[in-house]
């Protein structure tokens, strides 16, 4: 006798469409489409718009074999399924000649023009590190890469939320085109968060410039800002105080050695600011701009300060003696700092009593990361005062530099502390701290 019942199917035909999204969220594209073979229910998951909203595509400059790969299909999912996009980021890795460069303008030109036409939904790009002054990028090449993005960022403009365009390298006339096609609609633009760090050449002094300060004043919604410090100035400080100040939460704001940073900003215009918004943070990156001088003339009380990162980059410099910072410059801050970086070569000066008096005198500062000479022993003085509750610290980073290339008696100093301390670094802290010869 024939047996007419259907075959016993497996639990998963009976798996919800939302479970089984889930599932294919957690796959690459191989790996989906491979999956949306298995029956016509799982076919129709991979077309589930939830699953194409976040998209990454990396321009490798030398790719392998898999890495091509990897690129086509990225590119072709993004394509079929660019109307379901509401973030997008773009990578370039590595470009190494002018060839390539032309294929990525000619890519990006026809992926721009199907995400223009189709998508409605796209609220974050992100096109880091384009380094548009590099010469492989010749003037012909570059203007059309240039206008294809501008148009597009028109198009975009009444839904995009967040733009990163970090690294970018142009001109003070092209960075402002690009910014003005965000409200080349309504000439105002209400996009909220903007990275422009690195997008001018080097040593363009923006800050000076009434092109720069027309383009921001169309901005009315900004609530995260990172920018290099050669852009700010008092008119900068009272355009975001005019337009963005009901909603301004941070300003990230990058000073390199290599960029204009000279200008005189007063202090009335940043306590303006701060005033009108009250929620405002501010975060300092400072690259080998270590003197005092410098510092003092950037660092005016009356900024609303955050955060602070002083790196040397390894450069040691007889006239950059970070005494004077540490003691009266960064205690300015006492009220309101919360994460303090040091990246120093600070072989001329021994710095622990300041470091700790700094610590201990910052009631809000959470986060330390320090690489530079310390003694051993300015551990065992932190962990002690951390475990009086003297400071409120729930991370501790130190790389220690030694003069020697042996760091044994050191390394067993460490663990000495360590074990002193282990219950309250297991407990409490994100605790990470090791020697580092510097010979």
């Amino acid at each position: 006798m024939e047996d007419d019942s259907e075959p016993e199917q497996s639990s998963w035909a009976y798996l919800p469409d939302v479970c089984l999204r889930h599932v294919f969220h957690w796959l690459d594209d191989r790996d989906r489409s491979r999956a949306a073979l298995v029956c016509r229910k799982w076919s129709c998951a991979m077309d589930s718009g939830s699953l194409w909203r976040c998209r990454t595509i990396t321009f490798y400059g030398q790719p392998s074999r898999a890495r091509t790969l990897e690129f086509q299909s990225a590119l072709w999912y993004t394509k079929k399924f660019g109307k379901y996009l509401k973030h997008l980021e773009i990578k370039l890795s590595n470009p190494y000649n002018t060839p390539f460069i032309k294929k990525f303008q000619v890519i990006m030109r026809g992926l721009l023009s199907h995400l223009g036409k189709c998508n409605s939904h796209l609220v974050s790009l992100s096109i880091k590190y384009l380094e548009l002054d590099c010469l492989i990028w010749k003037n012909v090449v570059r203007a059309q890469f240039i206008k294809n993005l501008a148009a597009f960022l028109k198009r975009m403009s009444n839904q995009l939320d967040y733009l990163n365009l970090k690294g970018a390298r142009i001109t003070l006339e092209e960075g402002c085109e690009l910014l003005n096609s965000l409200s080349s609609l309504t000439n105002r633009s209400f996009i909220s968060e903007i990275n422009i760090e690195d997008f001018f050449s080097l040593h363009l002094s923006v800050y000076s410039s009434a092109l720069f300060h027309q383009t921001m004043s169309k901005f009315h919604r900004l609530t995260i800002l990172t920018f290099n410090y050669n852009c700010i100035s008092d008119e900068l400080l009272d355009i975001l105080r005019e337009h963005s100040s009901h909603s301004l939460c941070t300003l990230n704001i990058k000073c390199h050695i290599h960029d204009p940073h000279g200008q005189v900003v007063s202090g009335i215009s940043w306590a303006n600011l701060a005033k009108r918004a009250p929620k405002l943070n501010v975060n300092f990156f400072f690259e080998r701009v270590m003197k005092h001088d410098h510092l003092a003339r950037i660092l005016l009380v009356e900024i609303p300060v955050r955060s602070i990162s002083l790196r040397s980059c390894y450069f040691s410099d007889p006239d950059w003696t970070m005494r004077p910072t540490l003691t009266n410059l960064l205690p300015a801050y006492w009220h309101g700092l919360q994460k303090l970086t040091l990246e120093l070569n600070n072989d001329h000066e021994l710095l622990d009593n300041e470091l700790l008096q700094l610590i201990l005198s910052c009631k809000r500062l959470l986060f330390l990361k320090v690489w530079a000479f310390l003694s051993v022993s300015f551990m065992e003085r932190l962990l002690q005062n951390r475990a009086e509750r003297k400071c409120i610290l729930t991370t501790i980073k130190v790389r220690i530099y030694t003069a020697q290339d042996d760091s044994t008696e050191e390394e067993r100093l460490l663990a000495d502390i360590y074990r002193k301390f282990k219950y309250l670094i297991d407990s409490e802290l994100n605790y990470f701290v090791i020697t580092y010869p510097m010979v």
